[in-house]
């Protein structure tokens, strides 16, 4: 494959990494000469048949979308992304370094400060990408990379849950998908996930650099599993009496077992570890080449080796907000710009319908009313694009006040399109990680859909969701009876060999092995 060229544009050069599904590869950007590493993933050997393929090859350049609108200096630039033959290829900014697992085992036993330095870049990068929200669901030592200048880059945002299902964990044989030595217990059995299952991650990383081992190892993923839920982790003093104890109890609380019972999220681990960070200038000697304290105790020093300092990048993360942005002076024609996004969605520029969308509402509402048809048409494609580009924490209030506004109206179908936007906003806050809040909605809206004999599915849909989302909040003996009495009724509905309750009865079955 050396010499391929992908997207008529990238000219693959040598592997750098490989696994099951794909492999990195360093390449020459033919357009601009420059390096790059491009990924390459194979979407036959993750989905199961071709319409799987396709799927997967949506769910990607969606992915890549919503993870490119984060800018934040510990991630890896991306610069392009989308298929060539059978092959997906994402084109990221080729960066000089070692990954965290190579690094550490260069520099075992690995100095705790240096294990504060590196989750604390780590914390502000996932602090940036769970305002999105992104989940990276596969945040591990082989994908953390130290730069020569002691930075932290986080590898792979937005691809592992290219591999997952939106709520499923399990491939068809029943095994987590991931790396299991990583996984919180949720996610491994099937649960929900949300900023919460990083934090978990982050605290068996950190383990691993303050012990050299994960917490909780086995020969079998069921195995590792099991040890997840049910065993305490070995506190790291035990095994280096030297690490400070405000260390050890933070990473104790971020491997808690119930996830309500970890960190609220990871600006509250930042603000843990920063008592522990090096102060500047505080190092008699300089840092050696690779040191993770470096940024800390040298933050405008030039890279080892190096004659010129580098620029300085911006920290700034993507927050979204709530409302519409503001509309031009003058504001835009209506009708074109309704054409313009119509022409947008048809050629896949959502996140630019979303910017026209939110532009044009403020003059459609001054020129219609707020309550016209016109206006209310104009609210729903935005939320569903916005939904559809992932910007759930912007989808919520449209969807509420899409609610309210039907609620006021009579007759059933006033009272159906109400129904599926209370549905709908529900489905944001699971997207948000904000499970407790996502059930009690289901639960409500759950009454009402079983009511209606022209839509049962949906009903069956609420419940997989409440059970994976009680998974999630490690209520394993609620998700087990939430899921087994819908097992029945999804088999009823669909017949026993359809996806939907093949899912449920793997979970199932995986729940009752670790029980036993």
């Amino acid at each position: 494959m050396n010499g391929r060229v992908v997207a008529g544009r990238y000219e693959l050069a040598t592997v750098i990494g490989q696994g099951g599904m794909g492999q990195v590869w360093t390449a020459y950007d033919r357009r601009l000469g420059r390096r790059v590493a491009v990924k390459l993933l194979r979407p036959d050997r993750m989905a199961g048949g071709e319409s799987g393929a396709d799927e997967l090859r949506r769910r990607f350049v969606r992915e890549c979308r919503v993870t490119a609108q984060v800018d934040h200096r510990g991630l890896v630039t991306v610069h392009d992304a989308g298929s060539d033959g059978e092959d997906l290829y994402l084109v990221m900014q080729y960066v000089e370094g070692a990954d965290l697992a190579d690094h550490l085992a260069e520099n075992a036993p690995y100095p705790w400060q240096w294990a504060v330095c590196v989750a604390a870049q780590v914390c502000s990068v996932l602090s940036a990408v769970h305002a999105v929200p992104i989940i990276h669901r596969d945040l591990k030592p082989r994908n953390v990379m130290v730069r020569p200048d002691g930075s932290v880059l986080v590898l792979d945002l937005g691809v592992a849950s290219v591999l997952d299902a939106d709520t499923t964990r399990l491939t068809r044989t029943g095994s987590p998908i991931g790396s299991p030595a990583y996984m919180a217990p949720e996610q491994a059995m099937g649960g929900a996930v949300g900023p919460y299952t990083d934090l978990y991650a982050l605290g068996v990383l950190l383990h691993e650099l303050l012990s050299g081992d994960v917490p909780f190892a086995g020969s079998t993923a069921l195995g590792v599993l099991h040890r997840h839920l049910y065993e305490p982790p070995v506190p790291v003093r035990r095994l280096r009496p030297e690490v400070p104890q405000p260390l050890e109890e933070l990473v104790l609380r971020l491997l808690a077992k119930d996830p309500q019972h970890r960190l609220a999220d990871a600006q509250e681990a930042y603000r843990a570890l920063a008592p522990l960070l090096p102060v500047p200038g505080s190092a008699g000697a300089p840092p050696g080449p690779m040191d993770p304290t470096r940024p800390f105790l040298l933050p405008h020093a030039p890279w080892p080796d190096r004659a010129a300092v580098s620029t300085q990048q911006s920290a700034a993360a993507f927050t979204g907000f709530a409302g519409p942005a503001p509309a031009a002076p003058g504001g835009p024609d209506v009708a074109e710009a309704v054409e313009e996004v119509k022409r947008l969605l048809d050629q896949g520029g959502i996140t630019q319908a979303v910017d026209l969308l939110g532009s044009i509402l403020p003059a459609a509402a001054a020129e219609h009313g707020e309550h016209s048809t016109v206006v209310r048409t104009l609210r729903k494609q935005y939320a569903a694009t916005l939904m559809d580009d992932g910007q759930y924490r912007r989808a919520l209030p449209e969807l509420r006040r899409l609610a309210d506004d039907h609620a006021l109206e009579p007759g059933p179908r006033a009272a159906r399109q109400m129904l599926r936007f209370q549905y709908d906003a529900a489905q944001c806050l699971e997207q948000l990680g904000e499970a407790a809040a996502a059930i009690g909605e289901y639960r409500a809206l759950l009454p009402r859909f079983e009511a209606d004999p022209h839509d049962p599915a949906t009903a069956l849909e609420i419940r997989r969701r409440i059970g994976h989302l009680l998974l999630s909040l490690g209520d394993r003996q609620a998700a087990h009876d939430t899921l087994a009495a819908l097992l029945g009724d999804a088999e009823r509905l669909h017949g026993p060999h359809h996806p939907f309750p093949a899912e449920i009865r793997h979970i199932l079955q995986w729940l009752g092995q670790v029980r036993a």
